[in-house]
């Protein structure tokens, strides 16, 4: 599997299985597209879809959160520096204290506009399976975006697999996260916000993008310190 424009066999292998990339896909889709009738008219001409999710920038941008557990925490913990609300310090602290980012982290490569990984096969599959469409925005010769699209039967799936295996509640669960993380962000401000990370930008591109957990625990830490040392104060 390669990157599209770039050369050499196996030099992109993926750190996933086809079948794991189209069920994370369409667990993604399902919790992340926006609802047909809440999208703009332009978007809403697709029959028996239920949602949409607009550009494929914005798939692997909320991608890259779910298969790196470790950044989403990091981003957790900015979340909670700006706004003080000591759920989100659990939250990452839930993440941070446990071994999920490194059983949890399918990391993805590095290419020109930041992290990316070719879904097209997982797509094709649930493309063949009437559960997920694609629909090309623009003219022949420049395509301006992908968008996809959620379809009634795909709902049905997703809702199926998460009632028969309920592992996959952990993906539900994350989801669920990174779209709250996301909200109001389009695909390119979710690519500046990401590009913050030094790890993450400083990465040579067509290599995969390197681990933030030990310096997102040591972040950890340090914030519970303060508010461990601002309660002592208030009781002192």
């Amino acid at each position: 599997m390669k990157l599209e424009g770039d050369s050499g066999p196996g030099r992109y292998a993926s750190v996933t299985s086809r079948e794991q990339d189209a069920v994370r896909i369409l667990l993604l889709i399902d919790g992340a597209c926006e609802p047909l009738d809440e999208a703009a008219p332009e978007s809403r001409d697709v029959d028996g879809a239920v949602g949409v999710v607009r550009t494929q920038v914005r798939l692997q941008k909320l991608d890259f959160w779910l298969r790196n557990p470790d950044y989403l925490a990091d981003e957790l913990l900015s979340e909670y520096e700006a706004s003080s609300e000591a759920f989100l310090l659990d939250l990452a602290g839930s993440i941070l204290d446990s071994e999920e980012p490194e059983v949890r982290a399918y990391p993805m490569l590095r290419h020109h506009f930041g992290a990316y990984e070719p879904l097209d096969d997982a797509l094709a599959v649930l493309r063949s399976a009437g559960l997920v469409t694609r629909r090309r925005r623009g003219t022949v010769n420049r395509v301006r975006q992908h968008d996809y699209y959620l379809m009634g039967e795909g709902r049905a799936v997703a809702r199926e697999l998460i009632r028969q295996a309920p592992v996959f509640d952990y993906y539900v669960e994350r989801v669920a996260r990174v779209v709250e993380l996301a909200d109001g962000l389009g695909g390119s401000q979710l690519k500046k916000r990401q590009y913050l990370q030094r790890e993450y930008a400083e990465t040579v591109r067509g290599e995969r993008i390197g681990s933030v957990s030990v310096r997102a625990r040591a972040r950890l830490e340090a914030l519970r310190a303060q508010v461990a040392s601002a309660e002592t104060g208030d009781h002192g």
